[in-house]
């Protein structure tokens, strides 16, 4: 991240594209709102695919969005309005501003009004940025491409070559890698300056028998592929088709189950996105309490179980993101007013105990809670815990050990309740040993009645959660026992 006050300046033909610095510095310039905040963004993208056995395709792309909210202020109450376009010219940029201080003049006052963040208050509330950890804001934006896979792909190849296209080595193997750079340019008529280059990848890897009657699956985030062991993905792939060999049938139930670190992440994310201090006040969640306000300091877990997010990612640097609110809309969790707002290392839950919901400064009045606006990542830990999801399976005496959920769907806001389904392997565990493959199954859970009957949990680890993928990828989990996990019936889904 980079902070700096005042106008930059950067003429550009107006048939040509500018730069992402230059189209924020023109549209400020073009705005005649009280107020305007611009964001420009630039993304890169570059991705490998294979199916087979075979690598099928691979490309790069190249993206541009531009932002501009206008403010009109009268006294106390202000009014918005936001456009959001692809690929805007440099001509293009007046009739965007234009757009925007329509949509404002359009709008009714804002609730969530509050005064923009300067370039100070931006700069003091952060407490520092990593020395050398961001360019500065005059640099070029970030660009990826096929070349970041250059340690990663002869390892694939190896992989995809041992599997062979007609799966000789009993699986053959689809899936995808793709990674982006996204450069994040904000700035605003109060003076901010800001830049956040965002760099995300993320690995998927499907093992299917030669029939097509078995599958497994495993996943990674990554900043760079320079962490990923694909060839111990799949030796794990293996093992798992391998116990599917057996298969048994199992009734719908209550059981214990062993869920790895991706499922932990999938059920958190979604309580992590209905933690909205607003709808809890509100009466609308399961976060609200009975009676008014919220659940803030209830204990939700028996386990000492920190659920934690830090732009700075202390402890896991791979899972660093945007350390400043960028909005490019207001909804009930999220203010334009706030944009450039430093973010800070904040627990939502403090050993088993709820510590916060997310806040912005709007709905932080009426709370009374300090300032929490969401982050981009999303850490669980448990004081004390060891051991790997091994581990856990070699102590057990009879439960069910699941690989990935998917399709999850919210049934009931008060309680959370979410459904979903396995998917690509769920195992007998007994005394200690996975004995076999048994059928998938619909569930229907709450991830905060999970949490609270959770009664054992590994070692955290960096993981990809298999449903939200598309949305949120820096996560880092450890596996969890859960009792009484509902199973609510049987499903023939693959």
């Amino acid at each position: 991240m980079t902070v700096a006050s005042g106008p930059r300046t950067g003429a550009a033909p107006e048939g040509r594209r500018l730069s992402p610095q230059q189209a924020v510095e023109r549209a400020l310039a073009a705005a005649r709102a009280d107020e305007a905040i611009v964001i420009a963004e630039e993304e890169s993208a570059a991705n490998l695919r294979w199916a087979g056995s075979t690598l099928t395709t691979n490309g790069v792309s190249r993206t541009r969005r531009l932002t501009v909210i206008a403010i009109r202020r009268d006294g106390d109450a202000a009014k918005a309005g936001v456009v959001s376009r692809a690929g805007v010219t440099a001509d293009q940029i007046p009739e965007v501003v234009a757009e925007a201080e329509k949509a404002a003049a359009d709008a009714a006052p804002a609730a969530d009004e509050a005064p923009l963040i300067g370039p100070g208050d931006a700069a003091c509330a952060l407490g520092g940025a990593p020395a050398g950890a961001a360019p500065g804001w005059d640099d070029p934006p970030g660009e990826t491409g096929i070349g970041v896979f250059g340690s990663f792909a002869p390892a694939l190849g190896e992989v995809l070559r041992a599997a062979g296209p007609a799966g000789a080595a009993g699986r053959k193997l689809y899936g995808f890698a793709e990674h982006t750079l996204t450069s994040v340019f904000l700035g605003s008529s109060a003076g901010l300056r800001l830049r956040h280059d965002q760099p995300a990848g993320r690995l998927e890897l499907n093992a299917r028998s030669p029939d097509g009657s078995r599958s497994a699956w495993a996943g990674a985030g990554t900043r760079d592929f320079t962490d990923v062991d694909v060839a111990g993905m799949d030796a794990e792939l293996a093992r798992r088709l391998g116990w599917q060999r057996r298969r048994i049938e199992l009734p719908a139930g209550r059981y214990q189950v062993l869920l790895p670190p991706s499922a932990v992440a999938d059920m958190l994310i979604y309580m992590y996105w209905s933690a909205g201090a607003r709808d809890a006040m509100d009466g609308r969640t399961v976060f609200s309490k009975p009676g008014g306000g919220t659940r803030v300091g209830e204990r939700l877990s028996g386990l000492p179980l920190t659920l934690r997010s830090d732009p700075l990612a202390a402890g896991w640097p791979s899972l660093a993101c945007e350390p400043f609110v960028i909005a490019r809309a207001s909804s009930r969790e999220q203010s334009v007013f706030d944009n450039g707002l430093a973010l800070a290392a904040t627990e939502w839950i403090s050993a088993g105990t709820l510590a916060a919901l997310t806040q912005t400064r709007h709905s932080a009045r009426l709370s009374g809670l300090p300032v929490t606006p969401p982050i981009g990542n999303l850490i669980l830990d448990a004081d004390g815990a060891t051991g790997s999801l091994d581990d856990l399976v070699s102590r057990t005496r009879r439960g069910l050990l699941l690989t990935c959920l998917w399709y999850i769907r919210e049934v009931d806001p008060q309680s959370l309740l979410l459904t979903g389904l396995t998917r690509d392997g769920v195992y007998l565990v007994e005394d200690g040993e996975v004995s076999g493959a048994v059928n998938n199954f619909r569930f229907n859970e709450s991830p905060v009645a999970m949490l609270d009957r959770a009664v054992e949990a590994g070692a955290t680890g960096l993981t990809l959660p298999r449903e939200w993928s598309d949305w949120f990828i820096r996560t880092a989990m450890p596996p969890l026992r859960i009792d009484g996990f509902n199973m609510s019936s049987v499903s023939r889904a693959s």
